[in-house]
């Protein structure tokens, strides 16, 4: 394979995989309730995983290690998936939740420094101001508008902005007590985690009707398979291919590409402000993300 089918293309997959995550939640949710969904959705990914961990012959962490991947999958996939589904059940625009959520490096960024004393440049200080900045924009103008079709309520805003904290602490977590995991085993145990989380929400807080209509089932069968499973597989393919942090330098790409998707198939539509806060908090993610010349060269 020539080197920028491994430098670009399939990073870009990746990406474009999990900016597709706020769109099959868009297409299913009209059919069964978030928890509810979700919870379907870590049932059935745990299917395809378990016949790969069998497969791989994956390790299993002990017990110690296996809590530690419990809590890092409520966090990162309990409260991330559930607060960005309730979020677009509530009436919020994918693109303004993933935008939202999209601030997750600048939020670790913050959380690495208090918890793991990690150190911050100025540029990812200035960074972390964009990024707030910019999103401030985009709530100003989509919390402040009158219009019903184009107004976000703002009670929704607290669904999206647990999403971003659980993903953020999560990964902090991760990167603390989860590393030299078997990856297969590792998100099989996050997703049962995740589960039970969803399973405890569907059953104390919604009436878990489903309508199996055929755009559910195809919303779903693309939850499961196109996110779940294959952008997990990709990702454990990069990281094996050392382009990782690729992906983490592309990652701030998923807003634009979720809010041009929700444009084509939803109208879902973004005034001159929201655009141009897009732009700044994209622009600080990236300089939070991006790697010194010096590293890089290294």
């Amino acid at each position: 394979m020539p080197p920028v089918f491994y430098s670009f293309f399939v990073p870009a997959l990746f990406v474009w995989l999990w900016s597709t995550g706020f769109i099959g939640g868009k297409f299913g949710l009209p059919y069964a309730e978030p928890f509810t969904l979700l919870l379907i959705r870590m049932l059935l990914t745990l299917i395809p995983l378990g016949i790969l961990a069998v497969a791989m012959k994956s390790r299993w962490p002990g017990w110690r290690g296996a809590g530690h991947l419990a809590v890092t999958g409520v966090l990162v996939h309990g409260f991330y998936l559930g607060g960005v589904f309730y979020a677009i059940d509530q009436g919020m625009p994918a693109g303004v939740v993933s935008l939202i959520v999209g601030l997750q490096p600048l939020v670790t960024a913050l959380a690495a420094v208090v918890f793991l004393r990690e150190p911050v440049s100025g540029r990812q200080w200035a960074g972390l101001g964009l990024g707030l900045l910019g999103v401030a924009l985009v709530l100003v103008e989509k919390l402040g508008t009158p219009s019903a079709d184009a107004g976000v309520p703002p009670l929704t805003l607290i669904w999206a902005l647990l999403a971003l904290v659980g993903i953020s602490l999560g990964t902090v977590y991760q990167k603390r007590f989860g590393t030299g995991v078997d990856l297969v085993a590792g998100t099989m145990i996050q997703y049962a985690a995740a589960a039970t989380v969803f399973g405890i929400g569907a059953f104390a807080l919604e009436t878990r009707e489903v309508q199996w209509t055929l755009q559910f089932q195809l919303a779903l069968g693309w939850l499961v398979f196109g996110l779940s499973v294959s952008a997990i597989l990709i990702l454990m393919w990069l990281i094996r291919r050392g382009a990782a942090s690729q992906v983490a330098s592309l990652f701030y790409l998923v807003p634009p590409v979720t809010a041009l998707e929700a444009f084509l198939l939803f109208d879902e539509r973004l005034g001159p402000v929201a655009i141009i806060g897009g732009l700044v908090a994209i622009t600080g993610v990236g300089l939070v993300t991006a790697k010194p010349k010096a590293a890089r060269s290294a």
